[in-house]
């Protein structure tokens, strides 16, 4: 495909930055969003609003999403005016959000009875670096599929990864996502601890920095335990939904994991705790206050 019509829902801090990037880059977009004033920035770039995604898919070559959820994404796909009402025998369909790998395979076979192909290709990075074009993608789907569409995600990422059949990339950004948020949990916990033991956090960061335990989620939860800067764009919610999405999908698979069980039950503490919006370094501030 050269230059495709891109069909864009989801407008959001991840997901406006990809649209403007594209519309640098020459793509002509039709997009849709509950969030006007997001949509009226698009537009005013030339993008062109469509009132329902059946509508957007009918005029589109590649439909993308960046939802929050896979309920969502199936509203959006099965609703009477939805995407699979109106997209076109040959498009494709991205999904870049974090979905159900179970959930994600079921719209691929409905979407391969019309003739439709479909990639998931969930993001790694943050929106900045979806503005310049510099995202990590995860994609998985039919290799004849994900060549077609490369060429789109080239431009809006640095690193394209090909992971195999549909769902292996919402797999795999599943089981990155429990080890970054268990991280971020057990390192927001440690600098908690310390506050709470006079030990100096500066200090302790010092040491755990020049050792094995460095990494760049230390670096986010440093800035805010020690700084107060929270510039982590991941909110306790989102990560509180991608947690409960890997329990499920490890039950699926006949398992469980008890760490993960753990870093969801904070999540979900603090997100009832009503921090859902904070960004997830900022859980320390339930740690810190936490009695038994």
């Amino acid at each position: 495909m050269t230059k495709p019509v891109i069909g864009f829902i989801g407008l959001g801090l991840m997901g406006g930055n990809m649209v403007e990037c594209l519309q640098n880059n020459g793509f002509n977009l039709v997009v849709m969003d509950l969030n006007k004033e997001a949509v009226a920035t698009a537009v005013a770039r030339g993008a062109t609003e469509a009132t329902s995604p059946a509508e957007l898919a009918a005029a589109s070559d590649i439909v993308m999403l960046c939802l929050t959820t896979s309920a969502v994404v199936e509203k959006l796909v099965y609703a009477d005016n939805g995407i699979l009402a109106g997209i076109r025998e040959g498009a494709v369909l991205i999904d870049f959000g974090t979905s159900i790998p179970a959930s994600t395979r079921k719209i691929g076979a409905d979407l391969a009875g019309k003739s439709v192909g479909m990639v998931d290709a969930p993001l790694g990075r943050t929106p900045a670096h979806a503005k310049d074009g510099l995202l990590n993608i995860m994609a998985a789907g039919d290799k004849t599929t994900f060549s077609r569409v490369k060429p789109v995600l080239d431009v809006l990422g640095e690193n394209i990864f090909y992971l195999g059949a549909l769902g292996a990339g919402h797999t795999t950004k599943l089981i990155n996502n429990f080890m970054g948020m268990t991280t971020v949990c057990t390192m927001a916990q440690a600098f908690a601890v310390a506050e709470r033991a006079g030990v100096d956090c500066q200090q302790l960061f010092d040491i755990m920095a020049s050792g094995p335990s460095s990494s760049p989620f230390m670096q986010f939860c440093k800035k805010y335990a020690v700084d107060g800067i929270s510039d982590l764009g991941f909110s306790i919610a989102n990560a509180n939904k991608d947690l409960k999405y890997f329990l499920s999908m490890v039950e699926d698979l006949g398992s469980r994991t008890r760490i993960a069980e753990g870093t969801s039950s904070n999540l979900q503490a603090a997100f009832e705790a009503g921090m859902g919006d904070k960004n997830v370094p900022e859980i320390f501030d339930y740690f810190l206050k936490l009695e038994k």
